[in-house]
């Protein structure tokens, strides 16, 4: 298997969601979890995560950089 890629979100509030979405015809939630200020959660895109949903505020760290979320107002 190929080197994953992994992202860093910190929390910058509590309640922080972070959605893993499916791979495939049809994407679809299939892992929720949810961050506290300052909470650091570790993640991995795999043959099962194409992707992942961030709801409210928090710093995501990648090799591409570092993408700030917002709280939705």
């Amino acid at each position: 298997m190929a080197q994953t890629e992994y992202i860093v979100i910190r929390a910058q509030e509590d309640g922080v969601n972070v959605i893993g979405l499916t791979r495939g015809n049809d994407t679809k939630f299939h892992h929720t979890e949810k961050l506290d200020k300052g909470e650091v959660m570790i993640a991995q895109f795999t043959e099962h995560t194409s992707a992942m949903k961030i709801r409210g505020k928090a710093e995501i760290h990648s090799a591409h950089g570092i993408v700030e979320s917002e709280t939705k107002k």
